[in-house]
């Protein structure tokens, strides 16, 4: 999954271990999320959108970068 966490987490001047202390993770476990070698859970990914001031959509998107059939209803 791709996702915005690295450019948001740069923007605030944050290390990824301060992140981490932020959302109750392991430095690693941010590393991994930014590197999309994992995807959060969705209480997690919940976290960091109000962590960010965003919502989901605004943070991850699919590897193909394509909207799913709700998203384009909406």
């Amino acid at each position: 999954m791709k996702n915005r966490l690295k450019v948001l987490r740069a923007e605030r001047d944050w290390s990824q271990a301060v992140l981490g202390e932020k959302l109750d993770v392991s430095r690693q476990t941010v590393n991994a999320i930014e590197t999309g070698r994992y995807d959060p859970s969705l209480p997690l990914a919940f976290k960091i959108a109000k962590l960010f001031e965003c919502i989901i959509e605004q943070i991850f998107e699919d590897e193909k970068g394509e909207k799913n059939e709700q998203e384009e209803n909406i």
